[in-house]
């Protein structure tokens, strides 16, 4: 990228503590943009669909986790689709036009996606959204796909990546535009001050079951949504609290997104979280140039 550095606004910076995201339109280069998409047709090419199929869903009734989804914390795994596959077991389409998304290491496993994530601008950004010692905790590739690309229900990146006190920062990168149409972000401004609403988390330590537990009792009014459209390009910057959603795709064009959540260090990140590192040191420092 030919960013060096990204100065915040006051103004921006208020409004992120205020509504709880942020956009930033247009600011990775289209190049960078295509750099990432291309790269990531490259990980899709190597990947055995016969090998594993595990599916993505944020359906709570239909949510389920197995020691495939629990490993890729540090891995670069690959979800599918929910529709993907029809009563056969057969996919309905291509396997590039038929995965959800990959996770959870890129930002580990592969130098691309390692030197833009880990990228010191972002740890400008992040301290001045008032984080100490950022760090990058997991990393995502949204596909979104054309006439597939599933739901995401509301809800808080803190319910997964939960710490004390609570410090979790969404940045999310549009790699194509991002319209009504293909399924952009939806969110409710200042829904964040309404505090975290569930923890989704271990059973115990060590264990692949998973539970969600209730913290609070609240409903956010579908009224409140706001639409956020962004070009291609754009950061969405969203504090772990902020209630945000995406409705299914189902018009003939994708919805590449690549999504990058960081923890403070200064925090306690607890045993009971699902995504848990192997490190000694934790998760990664934001030291590429």
């Amino acid at each position: 990228m030919n960013l060096t550095s990204l100065k915040l606004t006051e103004e921006q910076v208020n409004q992120y503590h205020n509504e709880g995201y942020l956009v930033l339109d247009s600011l990775v280069p289209a190049e960078v943009c295509d750099q990432l998409k291309d790269r990531m047709s490259e990980i899709l090419s190597s990947f055995d669909a016969e090998e594993v199929r595990s599916i993505f869903t944020t359906n709570e009734q239909a949510r389920r986790t197995d020691r495939y989804f629990m490993d890729s914390a540090e891995r670069i795994s690959f979800f599918f689709e929910e529709e993907a596959f029809n009563g056969s077991g057969e996919l309905n389409q291509a396997l590039s036009l038929s995965i959800n998304k990959v996770g959870h290491g890129l930002h580990l496993q592969d130098d691309l996606f390692r030197q833009f994530s880990l990228s010191s601008v972002w740890e400008g950004v992040l301290k001045q959204l008032g984080m100490k010692e950022p760090r990058a905790a997991q990393s995502m590739y949204i596909f979104k796909q054309p006439s597939i690309g599933g739901e995401v229900n509301c809800h808080q990146d803190s319910t997964f990546l939960y710490t004390k006190p609570m410090s979790v920062i969404g940045l999310w990168f549009a790699i194509e535009e991002a319209t009504l149409e293909n399924g952009c972000l939806w969110g409710i401004p200042e829904g964040q001050k309404a505090g975290l609403l569930k923890r989704f988390e271990r059973t115990c330590e060590k264990s692949d079951e998973t539970k969600m537990v209730s913290l609070k009792e609240h409903h956010w009014p579908e009224s409140d949504l706001r639409a956020i459209p962004v070009p291609k390009g754009s950061l969405v910057i969203l504090s772990g609290e902020f209630p945000h959603l995406s409705y299914a795709n189902r018009s003939k064009h994708s919805r590449h997104a690549y999504a990058l959540h960081a923890v403070d260090a200064c925090c306690e990140y607890p045993k009971e979280n699902w995504l848990q590192t192997s490190s000694q040191f934790g998760f990664e420092k934001f030291e590429c140039a």
